[in-house]
């Protein structure tokens, strides 16, 4: 067997190589080095996880776990200095090169996929992990909801008894997982006055992992997420460590709620809309508090926090503003729809929709998207992207009047005509799926409006 290279050896040789590709704008070299050190040395993610001294966590989840793990990473920044990937390679090779970027961390605090998640706990073995939500995502990838929650359950049940896990108990297939796990934090809200009436019709688990039959609601808050219970008194939510309670939420621009936790309860303010961002941000003060932090440095860090890329972050465009909001599946899309309905639906739209491999290339998901809440108001739709005559389609089918419809696949493009249907001192708000957010990013560097993701994610 031919001997492996010295560990420090295969670290200045990904560095070297992600300099290089900063330097021909690959992407930020966000998982290039991760790549080569994989082949140099299929063991050096573990290596280097374990040269962390405070050890490392994990944020799992299908929706939110970006905007949750910078909320996290600005809580903790005071008191650790953190290997994060900030820009969101959450693979295998993405974390590697997190790991590699940081010099002299001390806690490695890592963004996980889905998929990804059984291998990256078997590799980093982390002292905290937080599980966020599971929607129904990129079928083509994961396969259905119960399958990647078994792959979960496996994997957690495998971990050392001082890992502590912290979990989204308003998801019923994440409550079984940690109800599984002696010592597990529950978290979720608790206000049903932010409640939905009823379930939508997209709702993803909502049977009796036991008995099957149909949960009840006293709340169901963003898609199955809820106060849930079997009647049969089979699975219910268990009660919750960490709630967000009291939550107000302020159209297009913050939301607020009262975090209560076992040592006490503080007022958050989030410059951030949306229940979603609730939900993200309950969830980081979860998993803040598992690492130590206090209530008052949880509510500080929460208001410093602004959004991570693509995830309701404004540009300024000239006289004109951008709002980009990722939208990827039927959960987080209902939800970006609810928030900007509840702020005041725009009048003008672009909508890109991509096929590409970290997109899915099933994208029927569009379907079960209730867009018809916004054609009240809206009076002009661009659809771009790789599947944007299918986009255009699904409008139509909608209710929107063809002649209201413009078909322009090209982002470029696309986003020109927007901006030139924009009036002054107005804002274009635009809806792109995971691939498409990151076109826009690449031309929003390239034109000088903001620095790359890479370099202001840090």
């Amino acid at each position: 067997m031919r001997p492996r290279p010295p560990l420090a050896l295969e670290i200045g040789a990904a560095r070297v190589v992600a300099a290089l590709s900063r330097r021909v704008g690959a992407g930020g070299g966000t998982t290039i080095p991760g790549k080569l050190l994989a082949q140099l040395d299929p063991g050096a993610v573990d290596r280097l996880a374990d040269r962390l001294p405070a050890g490392t966590a994990i944020v799992s989840a299908t929706n939110g776990k970006t905007t949750t793990a910078a909320m996290v990473a600005e809580i903790l920044r005071p008191r650790f200095r953190l290997a994060h990937n900030a820009a969101g390679a959450n693979l295998v090779s993405g974390v590697a090169s997190a790991l590699l970027a940081a010099d002299h961390a001390e806690l490695g605090l890592f963004e996980v996929d889905e998929g990804a998640l059984p291998e990256l706990l078997r590799r980093l073995r982390p002292r905290a992990i937080c599980l966020g939500n599971l929607f129904r995502d990129q079928l083509d990838r994961y396969g259905e909801l119960e399958l990647v929650a078994e792959r979960w359950r496996t994997s957690v049940d495998d971990l050392p008894d001082d890992a502590q896990l912290v979990f989204n108990a308003d998801d019923p297939q994440l409550a079984a997982v940690g109800k599984a796990r002696p010592g597990s934090v529950a978290f979720g809200l608790d206000d049903p006055r932010v409640a939905r009436p009823a379930l939508q019709h997209a709702a993803d688990s909502t049977y009796c992992l036991t008995c099957g039959a149909p949960y009840e609601y006293a709340a169901a808050y963003v898609g199955h997420l809820g106060d849930f219970r079997c009647p049969n008194g089979h699975h219910e939510r268990p009660p919750l460590e960490i709630a967000a309670r009291e939550i107000e939420l302020q159209g297009l621009e913050r939301a607020s709620f009262l975090l209560d936790t076992p040592e006490g309860s503080n007022r958050v303010e989030l410059a951030l809309p949306g229940l979603y961002n609730v939900y993200n941000a309950v969830a980081a003060a979860a998993l803040a508090r598992a690492l130590g932090a206090s209530v008052e440095e949880i509510a500080a860090g929460l208001h410093r926090f602004s959004a991570a890329f693509g995830r309701f972050e404004r540009i300024d465009v000239g006289d004109k503003r951008l709002l980009l909001l990722l939208v990827k599946n039927p959960a987080g899309a209902n939800e970006a729809i609810r928030t900007l309905v509840d702020g005041g639906s725009p009048r003008l739209l672009v909508v890109a929709l991509n096929d590409e491999i970290a997109d899915g290339r099933d994208v029927s998901w569009i379907w079960d998207v209730d867009f018809e809440p916004l054609l009240t108001r809206l009076e002009q739709l661009v659809a771009s992207g790789g599947r944007a005559a299918e986009l255009a389609l699904r409008f139509r089918y909608g209710g929107l009047d063809a002649a209201a419809i413009e078909v322009e696949p090209s982002l470029e493009r696309a986003l020109d005509r927007g901006l030139e249907l924009t009036p002054p001192g107005a804002e274009l708000v635009v809806l792109p799926t995971y691939t498409a957010m990151l076109g826009l990013q690449r031309l929003i560097a390239e034109r000088g409006l903001a620095l790359p993701y890479w370099e202001r994610s840090g």
